[in-house]
């Protein structure tokens, strides 16, 4: 882990209270207008089999697309969002962080799509939120058995276990708060000079969302396409 993902770490308890939205209840919604689509982003599910139609039936290549596509999506909404300079950052670093939340929840629920799984079933859906933590955020937290199984394992379990729900979203809402107090601390040098602090944004955001892509290619393997 990173020297400001060590520190965002111990700075998120003390954060909850700016980033009041970043809940439990946040994640769910957010992974709902993910996949059901929001604003002018069409559902994720729709967006992905347009990529499929334009890569002429390739689906790792319609894979590789839509990951660029939110890489580029994360890197506009990073910059527009950290353009503002120290004097903005604390009302817009929360904003920012859920905006990629969703970006990055429906570039992952595109994935999965096109690999064949059913977005509307609850295990798919605790799959494409783990998917969300990050390799090394899975791997830890599966080795202290906080949970059962990566993603592949979890969206193709016999059954659907709800308590499964509201651990995986508390661990989600945590991160996401940890993610705050780290590019918190990483951006603050940049956000001095306030065109700077854009540009520094847009490439963590954007670097941050191509790694997460890149997990959810690897995890969740192809299914059977009904």
């Amino acid at each position: 882990m990173s020297v400001s993902g060590n520190i965002g770490k111990r700075l998120a308890p003390h954060l909850t209270k700016t980033v009041p939205g970043l809940t439990t209840s946040f994640v769910r919604e957010a992974l709902h207008r993910a996949i059901a689509g929001v604003g002018p982003l069409p559902p994720a599910a729709a967006a992905a089999d347009k990529q499929l139609a334009e890569q002429r039936g390739d689906r790792q290549r319609a894979v590789h697309e839509v990951i660029e596509n939110h890489v580029r999506y994360a890197g506009v909404q990073g910059f527009a969002t950290n353009l503002g300079g120290v004097v903005t950052a604390a009302f817009a670093m929360p904003a920012n962080i859920a905006g990629v939340a969703m970006l990055q929840c429906r570039m992952i629920a595109g994935i999965g799509h096109l690999r064949g799984y059913d977005l509307d079933d609850p295990r798919t859906r605790n799959a494409l939120l783990a998917c969300l933590l990050g390799e090394d955020q899975v791997d830890q937290l599966v080795r202290k058995r906080r949970l059962p199984a990566p993603p592949m394992a979890i969206a193709t379990a016999p059954t659907h276990d709800p308590d499964l729900d509201l651990l995986i979203s508390a661990e989600v809402a945590g991160e996401l708060i940890r993610r705050v107090a780290g590019k918190r601390l990483a951006t603050t040098v940049g956000r001095r000079v306030p065109v700077v602090g854009g540009v520094v944004g847009a490439g963590v955001d954007g670097y941050a969302t191509w790694r997460i892509g890149r997990y959810a290619d690897r995890e969740l393997l192809p299914r059977a396409i009904r």
